[in-house]
């Protein structure tokens, strides 16, 4: 099925290249494999070649057709362009940490700005770009590290506790998820894309009128906790789909080079949950 992450679900995304078994309809092949004597037992085999009683024994003896050989997406591929990404994002969030002012939001803002300028870049671009992905990594682990130094000024131990909750959110999930508790299908991806729909919208909402003075207490007192658990709760609901996505790409045969889409969507998964669960913290812990 096509996947229902927003990441994922580009045209060309995680699906056939030419020379890799995918998605679409593949090539009619024989039922006789490549031997084209199979077809017909009574035909005359060259001289040295022995004729071959059942052509599966051909397919059995023939080669494993493994990762190197084909350039296929494995999950091996998918940890490690994660591993990649999030060690750049935590590299640059630690350069924030020890060097950004601890009450400059306007580096934060800036980081994160060009952060999302690249992102979107990255989810409009048809091809795969590493280079564009670290980029993003790199940014938002910048702002990330500034904002997390402004929460830690006023509120010591938070930024500790916002990574462990969020390690705890995606281990949790991914359990979730692979003993089968979770199922993502069509219905689920739709109902959960519609949440989330509402959810920003909502946020938007909140964010304008925040500007001309007003509070909807969205993001504060107990509305604000529930605000903040139905947030890490989309966060969740979004690991599920790149859980799903990647699963699918990699039973698909997708080319190799889309490990690096499938790192993007996971990091922007965990930078979500990250955020909400800054957020969240701090309203537990009496600051909004």
């Amino acid at each position: 099925m096509r996947s229902s992450n927003p990441v994922f679900s580009r045209e060309g995304t995680f699906t056939r290249d030419a020379g890799y078994a995918g998605f679409g309809t593949a090539q009619q092949q024989s039922p006789y494999g490549s031997n084209p004597y199979a077809a017909n037992p009574h035909a005359q085999q060259p001289h040295g070649q022995q004729a071959t009683e059942d052509p599966l024994v051909e397919l059995y003896q023939a080669p494993s057709a493994g990762p190197l050989q084909t350039g296929r997406m494995t999950m091996d591929d998918v940890v490690a362009r994660t591993a990649m990404t999030l060690l750049t994002l935590v590299a640059a969030g630690a350069v924030a940490w020890f060097t950004a002012p601890a009450t400059s939001y306007g580096v934060a803002i800036g980081a994160a700005f060009a952060a999302f300028v690249v992102a979107m870049v990255i989810s409009f671009k048809r091809s795969v770009s590493p280079a564009l992905i670290l980029t993003y990594a790199g940014l938002e682990g910048f702002f990330l590290g500034a904002l997390s130094k402004a929460f830690e000024t006023f509120l010591p131990g938070i930024a500790i506790q916002a990574v462990l909750g969020t390690a705890a959110v995606f281990a949790a999930t991914l359990f979730a998820y692979k003993s089968g508790r979770i199922r993502v299908t069509s219905r689920y991806a739709k109902i959960g894309i519609s949440i989330a729909i509402g959810f920003v919208l909502l946020m938007l909402v909140n964010a304008v009128a925040a500007m001309f003075g007003a509070d909807l207490g969205l993001r504060s007192g107990p509305l604000g906790i529930v605000v903040g658990l139905v947030a890490i709760a989309l966060g969740a609901f979004f690991l599920t789909l790149d859980f799903a996505a990647i699963e699918e790409g990699i039973r698909g045969g997708a080319p190799q080079k889309e490990s690096w889409r499938a790192a993007f969507g996971l990091t922007l998964s965990l930078v979500w949950i990250y955020l909400e669960m800054l957020r969240l913290i701090a309203i537990l812990r009496g600051d909004d």
